[in-house]
């Protein structure tokens, strides 16, 4: 599992994107139960997204080397997924998002 809130394979995704080699985490969006902060939701507010959009941009962002695959059973959530992709987060909104995880 890894995600904005479970950050055990810090390392290991670094060491990975050194090596060229591709990381796919489980539970990106929290899993059975989902990602839930304040400063989540504060920022997806400051950027106009969603607290899934903006945690899935974090992840796409954090490293080169994640590959996400959000389950959903619903077109409106994946399409909001996808979208997730061309978020761009300030560093300022990055910097915030990096202590929820510490």
């Amino acid at each position: 599992m890894y995600n904005l809130a479970n950050r055990g394979d810090d390392e290991l995704i670094d060491h990975l994107a050194g090596e060229g080699i591709a990381y796919v985490p489980f539970f990106p969006l929290g899993g059975y139960d989902s990602l839930q902060s304040d400063t989540l939701d504060n920022v997806a507010a400051d950027v106009d997204a969603t607290p899934m959009q903006v945690a899935l941009a974090w992840l796409l962002q954090r490293s080169p080397n994640i590959l996400l695959i959000p389950g959903t059973s619903s077109v409106t959530h994946l399409r909001e997924n996808v979208a997730a992709a061309n978020l761009r987060l300030p560093a300022e909104a990055i910097a915030t998002l990096d202590r929820i995880g510490t």
